[in-house]
Order: C-alpha cells, then sequence, then structure tokens
C-alpha cells in the first residue's frame, strides 16, 4: 500500500544518482515554466476555466499560480525505458498555496509500464480538450498518488496479426486530503480520512492494421472503488484494508465480519465504473467516431436497470481542413438512476423482478466526500463537484443531469491555434433531495494560444469563459498563461 509519497522520493533519487550511462542508449531531460493568472466578475471562476484542469486552478476568484517542473527520459538496451518527474505549483488562493502536483517515476519494458507517485495521466477513450470528462475517471482533479501497472497504448493480441488490439490497468493508490477536508468541514462533519482507491479496466480493439478496411470497434470496462481509510465517526473507525480485503475489493465482494454492516450486505466499498464502446470510421478526408459510456453504480446499473444513462457522443477529426480540425458533440444523462425505489430487501416470489433504484450516482454513505478528491470530482465535471457546496456540505448535491455540449478547435495561422467549448445544462440535484424547481446553466469558453517562432519553447494563451445560471451563478472572466519549455539535456536542447 502506498502510505506516504516517500516511496517516489526514493525513486527519484535512484533514477538521478545511481550510475547507468553503460545501459543507456538516449537520454532528456526538460523543464516547464509556467505562470498563470484569471479575474472574474461573479462568485466563481468560470466553469470551463476551472473543469478539466486536473484540478490545478482554484475555484475562487481572482487566481494564479506559477508551475515549474523538471522531467527526465532515459532509454536502455532490450526496449527498457525509465522516466522521472517532479512539478510543483504555488497557487493562490487555496488550501495549502504550494504544493507537488506531480511526483512519480515510471518503467517501462515494451508496452508495459510501472508507475509510482502522482502523475497527469489521460486514459479515456474520449478526447482530452474537447469532451466534457469521462464519467468515472477524467482529468478534473488532482492525480491520486498510485501505482499503476498499465498497457496505456493499444497493443496487438498474440497470433491476431494485429487485428485484436488490447490496453488496460491495474491501479491502486491513497488519497492526501485528510487535512484539507478537516480545514473545509470546520471540523464539523463526518469523513473517511486517507481513502484508499482501487481502479482497473480492460479495452479491446478490433480494426484492419493495414487500413484498407475503414471500420473499428473498441470496447471496455472501467471499475474504480474507494474502500479502506478511517472514518472520523468513531463508532465506525479504521475500516478493513488487509490484503484479503483488497482481493474482495478487486472482485467486487462483500466485507468480512470487521466491515460495516452495509459492507457485509453489500460490496466492500464505494465502487462504480462504466461499459465503453466506440464505433470509428478512418478516410483520408475524415476520421468519424461514435461512443457511448454507460455508467454503473451497483448491481442495478451493471444489469442496465439505469438505461438510458450514461454520456453519448460523437468526434470528427478533419485530415486536411485546419480551421476546425476537430469536432466533439456529447449528450450526457443522469436522471434515471434505476429508478425512485430502492427494494434492498423483498420476497422475489412474491415481488418479481430487480430490486436497485436510488443509485445517488458519485456519493456513498461510508464515503461521505464521493469520488472527488480535494472536493473536485474526479468523474465527469457537469455531476456538481462538492467544492461548490455551503455551509461546508460533502458529497454531490446535484447528480440529476441533462447536458448538451460541443466542442470544436483549430488553426487561425501556423502559430495561432484556438478551442470553443459551449455546454447547456439541466439540474434536478439528487433523488432523495430534488431541486424545487430544475435549475438551467449555459457554460461557455474559448481559448487561443499562439506560439512566436523567434521564441522557441515559449507558448502564451488566454481565455475568456462565462457562466449564467442558477447552479453556478453568472460569471465571467478572463485567464493568461506563458508558458516555457525546453531541454536542459538532450537531442533537442533549446539553444
Amino acid at each position: 500500500m502506498i502510505n506516504k509519497i516517500n516511496i517516489s522520493h526514493i525513486i527519484l533519487l535512484f533514477v538521478y544518482f545511481i550510475p547507468v550511462k553503460a545501459w543507456a542508449q538516449n537520454c532528456t531531460t526538460s523543464y516547464q515554466i509556467e505562470t498563470f493568472g484569471s479575474t472574474t466578475a461573479g462568485k466563481y471562476t468560470p466553469f470551463w476555466i476551472v473543469s478539466n484542469k486536473y484540478g490545478s486552478i482554484p475555484l475562487q476568484t481572482g487566481n494564479g499560480y506559477l508551475r515549474v517542473g523538471t522531467f527526465h527520459n532515459q532509454s536502455f538496451q532490450k526496449g527498457f525505458h525509465l522516466s522521472v518527474g517532479a512539478d510543483l505549483l504555488a497557487v493562490t488562493s487555496r488550501f495549502r498555496n504550494v504544493y507537488i502536483q506531480q511526483l512519480f517515476a515510471t518503467m517501462q519494458y515494451k508496452n508495459l509500464n510501472l508507475t509510482v507517485g502522482s502523475k497527469e495521466n489521460y486514459s479515456s477513450l474520449w478526447d482530452k480538450e474537447l469532451s466534457s470528462g469521462d464519467m468515472v475517471h477524467s482529468i478534473n482533479a488532482r492525480p491520486i498518488p498510485e501505482i499503476n501497472l498499465s498497457v496505456p497504448r493499444f497493443t496487438a493480441v498474440p497470433f491476431s496479426k494485429g487485428r485484436l488490439q488490447f490496453m488496460g490497468n491495474l491501479a491502486h493508490g491513497r488519497s492526501f486530503d485528510s487535512q484539507y477536508l478537516k480545514s473545509f468541514t470546520n471540523e464539523n462533519a463526518v469523513y473517511t480520512k486517507n481513502t484508499l482507491w482501487h481502479r482497473k479496466s480492460l479495452y479491446i480493439a478490433i480494426l484492419d492494421p493495414n487500413g484498407k478496411f475503414p471500420l473499428i470497434v473498441v470496447a471496455g470496462i472501467q471499475h474504480h472503488a474507494q474502500w479502506g481509510g478511517t472514518s472520523t465517526n468513531e463508532a465506525i473507525g479504521k475500516q478493513p484494508q488487509s490484503f484479503k480485503d483488497w482481493i474482495r475489493v478487486f472482485l467486487g465482494r462483500s466485507g468480512g465480519e470487521d466491515a460495516t454492516i452495509s459492507d457485509q450486505i453489500n460490496v466492500l466499498g464505494n465502487h462504480y465504473g462504466s461499459y465503453d464502446i466506440q464505433f470509428g470510421y478512418l478516410n483520408p478526408i475524415f476520421d468519424l467516431h461514435i461512443y457511448r459510456q454507460h455508467f454503473f453504480d451497483d448491481n442495478s446499473g451493471m444489469e442496465l436497470r439505469n438505461l438510458p444513462d450514461g454520456l453519448y457522443g460523437f468526434q470528427v477529426d478533419f485530415q486536411n481542413f485546419s480551421l476546425i480540425n476537430k469536432i466533439v458533440a456529447e449528450f450526457l444523462t443522469t436522471r434515471h438512476q434505476s429508478g425512485p425505489v430502492n427494494y434492498i430487501n423483498f420476497d422475489h416470489s412474491k415481488y418479481p423482478g430487480y430490486g436497485g433504484g436510488v443509485d445517488n450516482y458519485y456519493n456513498n454513505g461510508g464515503y461521505p466526500t464521493g469520488i472527488s478528491y480535494f472536493n473536485r470530482g474526479i468523474g465527469s465535471p457537469l455531476l456538481t463537484s462538492p467544492e461548490y457546496n455551503k455551509d461546508n456540505v460533502l458529497g454531490f448535491l446535484n447528480n440529476r443531469v441533462r447536458s448538451f455540449h460541443v466542442g470544436f478547435q483549430g488553426n487561425l495561422s501556423k502559430q495561432v491555434l484556438y478551442r470553443i467549448l459551449a455546454t447547456s445544462s439541466e439540474n434536478w440535484g439528487v433523488m432523495r433531495a430534488p431541486l424545487l424547481k430544475k435549475e438551467s446553466n449555459f457554460l461557455g469558453g474559448a481559448k487561443i494560444s499562439w506560439r512566436y517562432p523567434q521564441l522557441e519553447g515559449w507558448l502564451f494563451s488566454g481565455e475568456i469563459a462565462a457562466d449564467f445560471g442558477a447552479t453556478y451563478g453568472n460569471n465571467i472572466g478572463f485567464s493568461f498563461s506563458i508558458k516555457k519549455s525546453g531541454f536542459f539535456y538532450g537531442e533537442n536542447k533549446t539553444k
């Protein structure tokens, strides 16, 4: 288990100071320095400035940060590769103004990776820049420190001649936001400290590796769980977290005698995940992808009793049209949640059918923070993060959502890139505490990035965004960032 981030410290020291030149073939050491600032008229920094930024931008208005990172990559003989990184942020205004965003070491052998620490990984099938966000594991929150064994890129299944490929991961992590939660709640709310996280995924792709047949199909499953930790409610206390309990979590089994009654009846921990499927059509003019993500929160969701909930989308990539090179459109609905009634105990002979209902996405009684880290939602940001809650309340108070989202990007010139996001959402609160009146919102944002050829490694970005509606209020904001990247050592060393 990850008990302290010192594991990453040790690995970083090992990599930087142990001589490995006898094995090394290629070696680069790079750096990134970025400064960011924003100003807002309104209560919050606008949604599309804050969301899907790995939790780096505070919700509070008038914020800014200085970010400094260094990354070392080294290739060795026989397909081994090693990378380490450290990324530090100094931020205003937030809990603890200086913190580590990334600190990791990755050992790679061919397509197999082992990563230890906090790293801004992206594993979703949906577009990183334009999607509203993966429902299970988006880029909305800070990366959780973990041990992650993965095949991060599609890899051919042996003897399939490349027609059948797979990728996936298995990870174990731990939250380090206990002091933040203590401060946020003013010690007046119950929460679980040092929560453990389990996640795994598997995706299969069917395609023609020679590119003669234009269709591609990708299907997969994600399974995540919160478990372990220690409740601040002394009557609950420390939760089971032995290796045997990890096996229970891995298999989705109920807890033992030392678990809570709820976890003995159901499963140990808070489990959730998704079935993902994507169909693609590829040709020299454009690529078209249509996808569907079915979210599940318990067995009723796994049995598709919460239809039609989930994310629906399509993406078009234009090969030779730079003005608009990519378009994404998505529809998200989470209103059903397996119905308004939960039959925990009932006579199946007398009342045939399935139980379940009132799924309450992203929330769990044993883990009051829900699936969030530092109160920022780990899944889709459109299910409103606990960070927006008033009166220091934990959990997701708005998880019944219907939204339409569109994003597109392109190049205004060789040096100027742009991105536009626009989202309309309707919110109904949660099943057991619905809003008295539906809340409607419009969330929009436009970003322009500029690289000047004579300033190698410099990137200037400006973003304007606005929120209009009852959930997030009326906010209009502007942000500006300057980023410099380069190499201390390596073939691409800046002059």
